[in-house]
């Protein structure tokens, strides 16, 4: 898959994750995606959670115009960061999650470090 209008955020594999259990984290965090902007400090705070996870999240720049309406329409409002969860844990819709804090908390407790 080209990454040419978004990135993707990927990393070694967390200290203390088994290759299999990262595995299972590396699957489950293609299914997230992240709308921010490359100098927003709060988008910044989110990045470093996901790189100190060890997560795959792709990013979507929320810059783009493809993106800014994605997220106004389907997210329900033009802020970042914002992280996009599909489908959710019941295997039903989509989530939007606003507040770099409250996303962090978020990956923190879905993919905890060993």
């Amino acid at each position: 898959m080209s990454h040419g209008v978004f990135g993707r955020l990927g990393f070694k594999r967390e200290k203390g994750r088994s290759p299999e259990r990262q595995r299972e984290v590396d699957e489950a965090s293609r299914r997230l995606a992240l709308y921010h902007f490359e100098t927003c400090p709060y988008c910044i705070r989110v990045r470093r959670a996901i790189k100190r996870l060890g997560l795959q999240i792709e990013l979507r720049n929320a810059h783009l115009p493809f993106y800014q309406q994605e997220l106004s329409l389907q997210g329900g409002r033009y802020q970042t960061p914002c992280l996009r969860i599909e489908p959710l844990e019941d295997g039903d819709g989509v989530a939007w999650l606003y507040e770099s804090a409250d996303i962090i908390r978020y990956l923190e407790q879905r993919f905890p470090r060993a």
